[in-house]
């Protein structure tokens, strides 16, 4: 029973680092994957700030076989004499003290990606074991931490002949259940670092296994061409309308400005935003500033040079983005930011800055290189006339929504609780399946929507031409949230969304469509964590006249029989296993058991780790260029699971 009372004994004071410890989340976003790699970019920022102001020039991350994380550097080294008022060392102030740093110091660093001075600190108390070794005025000073905690002062441990900061850290499992790092979300992010600070040279090691031949796993990324080679590499497997990528680097009022861009003939948008070397996924003023800038630009441009049939075509903004490839990166003195993880800029006067510098270099660009803006303004045309068509669709499956009208889709059975949060959806390939999923449900919360045949291939066609497709069509209907300009996240009817399809190629590739369709048409549904995917079983396997075990695959399935022999004997009766092909030859008691069962099933959540790379490899997978997709196909055969 809860007090009535409420005075100074209820105030609960954390000192030190209990609060990150306490709170995790406030400040690395989350205590899954993406917040264990939180810990590594902190550090790695710090690195990079050294190198912007000037100190450093190369950046090394290693990650070691006991599961911790080196990163490395050639900086002036941390400072480490006693600090004038705190009175113990500036290196254990930076350690363990929130907001203790040289950010707040606009004459210690000019452009810093660290905001609240946390980064350190933070990767510190959510680690088991740190050591930190600074290079500095000829010797090599040490202090080792548990748990944020240090175990002694700093001292002097050597002498060297070099300078800078390497900080070992291992993160704690009584923090996060996952604490295996990444190699390629590590060197995506590196190699992200490498395009934005071309003079800086960054090298990852991976320590915790051997190739063949012995030798460790060395990666050495330097890029002299900045966001120009970062578009440039973005569409390498891209058919490019525009032969000469626009690029410009300005100053202007303190801030720094990057853009790199080219059109393609995708009716994809890739924007990525960088502001002080961090990546802003949510966009925010420089985004906001780069879009108002091009299309003034191409309006301009069409002005001036369109025929006068062309002229009278309306351009928007969309219109303008539909196969643009496009990096900024700023760089400015107090950047601010939505949270911690720095996912959106807010500084409102960055978003002049941009406009007027790219409105007026990209107007230029479309002067001097006639062929490309020929080819570029072509293409924005195209994109305005589907628009037009496409907001027609959309409103045509509107006026038909389920919020609407009586008229359910026919493929809907839909729950009879009316909380989002606790609703579910089932996206069900087939009749049969469809018909166990619906019965073995519960019709409380749990919904089914039963998808007929292949759905279209949204990497390949504008959403006019997707909306015609009746499955997606009735499927957005069933969603309640929209799609493009009418997309609503509020009105999603169902927070979790669940692809079902059966275990054999053609559920992959309907499973793929799917994932198509919501990636890049609704992709904050993804984003947002709603969509999942279900993992039925391959086997069921009887051990007893009254026992039976579900098996999810092969692996799992020869596991158990190992382990049942080796305890019956090998001169035993082989174990009675039923295979199931697909979702339709399972009962619906089975399918709950199984599958659907909140308290018994397994589901697989659905993610973006990598922005840059999660694109690449939905565009060689369902996009137009066969070669590239071939090339994948042949590269990664080995490690297929097929059943075929």
């Amino acid at each position: 029973m809860l007090s009535n009372n409420y005075d100074a004994s209820n105030i609960t004071v954390l000192k030190g680092l209990e609060a990150v410890r306490k709170r995790p989340a406030m400040y690395i976003g989350s205590t899954d994957v993406n917040g264990l790699h939180h810990l590594v970019w902190e550090i790695i920022d710090n690195s990079i700030d050294e190198a912007l102001a000037g100190y450093a020039d190369r950046i090394k991350v290693v990650l070691n076989r006991d599961g911790s994380v080196t990163v490395d550097d050639n900086g002036r080294g941390i400072p480490v004499d006693i600090h004038p008022t705190e009175k113990v060392s500036a290196l254990e102030l930076a350690a363990t003290v929130l907001h203790a740093g040289g950010k707040f110091n606009n004459e210690t660093y000019k452009v810093s990606s660290g905001l609240h001075g946390v980064g350190l600190s933070v990767t510190n108390a959510l680690s088991k074991y740190c050591l930190i070794k600074v290079f500095k005025d000829g010797k090599v000073y040490a202090q080792e931490y548990n748990r944020g905690v240090p175990r002694e002062p700093v001292k002097v441990v050597g002498e060297t002949s070099r300078r800078g900061t390497v900080i070992t850290f291992l993160p704690d499992d009584e923090i996060f259940p996952i604490t295996t790092f990444n190699l390629k979300t590590i060197l995506s992010r590196v190699r992200q670092h490498a395009y934005l600070n071309g003079k800086i040279k960054f090298i990852v090691i991976d320590n915790r296994t051997k190739t063949v031949d012995s030798r460790f796993k060395v990666k050495l990324y330097k890029f002299d061409g900045g966001l120009r080679s970062f578009v440039k590499n973005i569409n390498k497997d891209q058919k490019v309308i525009q032969e000469n990528i626009f690029h410009i680097k300005s100053r202007v009022e303190e801030i720094e400005v990057e853009v790199a861009l080219q059109y393609t003939e995708d009716i994809q948008t890739y924007e990525y935003a960088f502001a002080n070397n961090v990546i802003n996924p949510d966009g925010g003023t420089h985004l906001a500033g780069l879009r108002l800038a091009l299309t003034k630009a191409i309006i301009n441009y069409q002005s001036k040079f369109a025929t006068e049939k062309d002229k009278q075509i309306k351009i928007v903004g969309e219109d303008v983005r539909e196969g643009l490839t496009v990096a900024i990166s700023v760089k400015l003195k107090n950047p601010q930011f939505e949270g911690q993880t720095k996912g959106k800029l807010n500084n409102v006067e960055v978003t002049h800055v941009v406009r007027k510098v790219v409105e007026e270099e990209f107007g230029r660009f479309l002067e001097e290189n006639p062929q490309d803006a020929k080819s570029i303004l072509a293409k924005i045309l195209l994109s305005s006339k589907a628009r037009v068509a496409a907001k027609a669709a959309r409103e045509s499956v509107i006026k038909k929504s389920i919020f609407e009208s009586s008229d359910l889709p026919g493929k809907l059975a839909d729950c009879s609780s009316r909380d989002p949060k606790e609703r579910e959806l089932f996206i069900v390939e087939g009749d049969s399946a469809g018909g166990s999923a619906k019965i073995g449900r519960d019709r409380n919360f749990q919904a089914v929507f039963a998808m007929f045949g292949k759905p279209i291939n949204s990497e390949k066609y504008r959403i006019d031409r997707v909306l015609l497709n009746p499955a997606i069509s009735d499927l957005i209907k069933a969603l309640g949230c929209g799609i493009g300009e009418s997309f609503d996240i509020k009105k999603l009817r169902y927070h979790k969304i669940i692809l079902m399809s059966d275990a054999d190629v053609d559920g992959s590739h309907i499973r793929t469509l799917l994932l198509t369709l919501l990636y890049r048409h609704l992709r904050q549904l993804v984003e947002n964590g709603h969509v999942y995917i279900s993992q039925p079983p391959l086997y069921k396997v009887t051990l007893s006249s009254n026992k039976s075990v579900w098996v999810k695959d092969d692996e799992e399935l020869k596991k158990l029989e190992d382990e049942y022999y080796k305890k019956s004997g090998s001169k035993k009766e082989p174990l009675q296993k039923q295979r199931f092909k697909g979702l339709g030859e399972m009962n619906p008691e089975q399918l709950w058991e199984t599958t659907i069962n909140p308290s018994t099933r397994t589901l697989k959540k659905i993610f973006v780790k990598d922005l840059e790379e999660a694109n690449r490899k939905f565009d060689i997978l369902m996009g137009e260029d066969v070669r590239s997709r071939r090339l994948f196909i042949e590269e990664n055969s080995s490690i297929a699971d097929l059943d075929i």
